[in-house]
């Protein structure tokens, strides 16, 4: 029985380690460009602007509050081709217009809706891969919680970065298994358990001292 556990655990760790090495490998990479504000590459200039005429809004959408307004919106949007995800609307009240910033992963997507003509300011930029990768990185967070993951590939995207979570949880669970069953790495494990385990609590206390 235990080697059977053995052997099924074994294989579940390189598996779903091996699945996971992409996910780690975002989050990793994007992390670098998170702590110190930058990446290779600039984006570029928004193109100019494509105007399109006799929108259909919906009425007192500027009315609308949080999730409401976005999915009022969204309609527009779609009629307008724009897809990804509606990360804030600003409204400007006394020129009566919404200006909506649209973010697919290394690109942004700019919507100037004038309610009063009905007309929409449509310009894009391209951001690159690497602002893709601090997007991604960023997405699944607690900010603008009542409108985001609006757009269902980030949803999608949300979903196995929850994944990815559980399943690193289940390779350090497992992982520390394999290293225990086996007699002749339990010395060294300890060593490296130590040195780990000193190292974070010892940038815990810098922080908080």
């Amino acid at each position: 029985m235990n080697k059977r556990f053995y052997s099924v655990t074994r294989d579940l760790h390189l598996y779903i380690g091996l699945f996971l090495a992409p996910f780690v490998l975002v989050f990793a990479v994007s992390v670098f460009f998170l702590v110190h504000s930058w990446s290779p590459g600039a984006a570029s200039e928004p193109g100019p602007p494509r105007t399109v005429t006799g929108v259909l809004i919906p009425n007192g959408v500027e009315n609308l509050d949080g999730r409401e307004r976005v999915d009022a919106v969204r309609a527009v949007l779609d009629r307008l081709g724009v897809a990804g995800e509606v990360t804030l609307i600003r409204h400007i009240r006394n020129e009566r217009r919404l200006v909506i910033p649209v973010i697919v992963p290394g690109r942004e997507t700019t919507v100037d809706i004038n309610l009063e003509t009905q007309t929409a300011a449509v310009s894009t930029r391209t951001t690159g891969i690497w602002d893709a990768l601090v997007t991604l990185h960023k997405a699944p967070g607690p900010h603008l919680v009542a409108i985001r993951m609006n757009w269902f590939p980030m949803r999608v995207w949300k979903w196995l970065a929850d994944a990815t979570v559980w399943l690193l949880l289940f390779l350090s669970v497992s992982g520390i298994y394999l290293w225990a069953v086996l007699r002749a790495e339990r010395r060294i494990g300890l060593v490296l358990i130590a040195a780990g385990a000193a190292s974070f609590f010892g940038v815990i206390y810098a922080l908080v001292r």
